[in-house]
């Protein structure tokens, strides 16, 4: 009976929890999501808000050093959202995930204030060493759905970075990303360089082909013009 009562006053206080860092969401959401109808419907039916709310209480776990239980609240809540966040990433205040599914976030990574991440998103690190692995982003930033940042480097403040984008390092403050391997393509809402248009920039493996074309006809003119003067001979 007594473990009952015990289960009971722990299942209790976590849900208070909870519901507080849940509710502290909210109000962040319904300014920035327009298909968000009311705040009850944004409490019980997102995703991203469970996601957050589940992380921040494993994260207290995390930093007291108990690792098991941090890690078992990040995955029984993966397996309900479908959004993995390793319990100790660092996560600023007005975290919005947008439908969510498929998002892992790293251990090392840090989340600024007020950012966005879309579905499928992944802050990940490379290689096999401890310590900073994972990216920083800075306030307000944009990750749009499909996006990859690897590594231990920053995205600025204000920056964007467009769907299925793979940013492979630093990003400069107010800007956008793009492509595969992501490149800089606005600094302060101007482009950078009309090598870096992501509209009519020339399509490499087109161009490559165009090579190959013009070279197989002057292999070709030359081919003619020996057997023409082959046959002239004969």
């Amino acid at each position: 009976m007594v473990a009952l009562y015990i289960i009971l006053s722990v299942l209790a206080v976590y849900l208070i929890f909870f519901f507080i860092f849940a509710i502290m969401n909210v109000s962040h959401i319904m300014g920035r999501d327009p298909a968000a109808r009311n705040p009850v419907e944004i409490f019980l039916l997102y995703s991203g808000i469970h996601a957050v709310a589940n992380h921040r209480i494993a994260h207290f776990f995390y930093k007291i050093k108990l690792y098991f239980i941090a890690r078992m609240i990040s995955q029984i809540s993966r397996f309900f959202t479908g959004i993995e966040i390793h319990p100790g990433a660092t996560i600023g205040k007005g975290l919005f995930i947008d439908h969510g599914m498929g998002i892992v976030i790293g251990e090392t990574a840090i989340v600024g204030d007020n950012c966005t991440l879309y579905q499928n998103v992944t802050l990940g690190g490379t290689g096999k060493d401890k310590g900073k692995r994972h990216p920083t982003l800075g306030n307000n930033v944009m990750v749009g759905s499909g996006a990859k940042v690897l590594g231990p480097f920053t995205v600025g403040d204000n920056s964007k970075i467009a769907a299925n984008a793979v940013v492979l390092s630093e990003v400069p403050e107010n800007s956008t990303c793009v492509g595969v391997p992501a490149r800089v393509v606005r600094i302060n809402n101007k482009k950078v360089g009309a090598d870096l248009d992501q509209i009519h920039i020339p399509d490499p493996v087109s161009q490559e082909l165009c090579k190959m074309y013009i070279k197989i006809e002057e292999l070709t003119k030359k081919i003619e013009k020996l057997e023409e003067e082959k046959n002239e001979t004969v």
